[in-house]
């Protein structure tokens, strides 16, 4: 039996620290959805937009928005994946929850906060990288800056799909596209990548480019507007690549100080 993996990337806009109507906005979306899908991805604190001020929004949302998750999930018998401000023993976390149909869930505190924005002051930074088991596919998933950093998403799990969740800007969306690819390329893997558009608060502008790589760095699916678009991912795809094309067999061995 062919192992296949139905992908539905959720490109949208955000509505400013608004956690509600952020999560009225994403009920729609998700519902809209073809009942087919297996994996459903959405943006980087896809609830508040890139926000450096968690402090002003309830505590208790992001339990609220795991709820909902979790709610959404069982409703679509889909997964779903995105990450949101995350308040935990008085830290707050930039974590990415990938929450099952059953009702379990993962979460993955995002690695490299991003300097540039003053992330790193606010958000206590992840040190344990995720790769879990679903439908078959071993998936690792990371947020938005995390891509700048190949040594952090190096295939050493033999990982099938490495997907990224981010609010990437538009005067650098060029380099989201080439590291995208990137990542694909060189970790013989489906790569993923689920970004915004639209405007924030602070004047950052979002331009999207969400888009889905196979493992030969093929674009199969990409788009600049605020819709859902879908891919299917082949197991065998992978399996044949990697047995003609043995390069991460050749890889430098290392560790890795977190």
């Amino acid at each position: 039996m062919l192992q296949e993996l139905k992908i539905a990337l959720v490109q949208s806009s955000l509505v400013w620290e608004n956690p509600e109507q952020n999560r009225i906005n994403f009920s729609k979306k998700i519902s809209s959805i073809s009942s087919d899908v297996d994996l459903i991805i959405l943006p980087e604190m896809f609830t508040t937009g890139f926000t450096m001020r968690p402090q002003d929004i309830a505590i208790e949302e992001g339990k609220v928005t795991l709820d909902w998750m979790i709610q959404q999930a069982n409703l679509k018998q889909s997964a779903i994946v995105g990450s949101i401000p995350f308040c935990e023993n008085g830290n707050y976390t930039n974590t990415l929850f990938f929450v099952q149909p059953n009702r379990s869930y993962q979460r993955y505190d995002k690695r490299h906060t991003f300097t540039l924005a003053g992330e790193s002051e606010v958000y206590k930074a992840g040190t344990k990288k995720l790769v879990l088991d679903y439908k078959g596919f071993k998936i690792c998933p990371m947020v938005c800056y995390d891509l700048r950093f190949p040594v952090w998403a190096r295939n050493v799990e033999n990982y099938d799909l490495l997907l990224y969740v981010a609010n990437w800007p538009k005067p650098r969306i060029t380099a989201w596209d080439t590291l995208l690819k990137a990542r694909a390329i060189e970790n013989m893997t489906y790569c993923i990548g689920v970004n915004r558009i639209g405007k924030d608060e602070t004047g950052h502008e979002y331009s999207g480019h969400s888009a889905v790589y196979d493992c030969l760095g093929e674009q199969l699916a990409f788009t600049e507007n605020e819709e859902t678009i879908y891919a299917v991912l082949h197991k065998d795809h992978i399996t044949t690549i990697r047995e003609k094309l043995k390069f991460l067999d050749d890889g430098d061995v290392f560790t890795l100080e977190v």
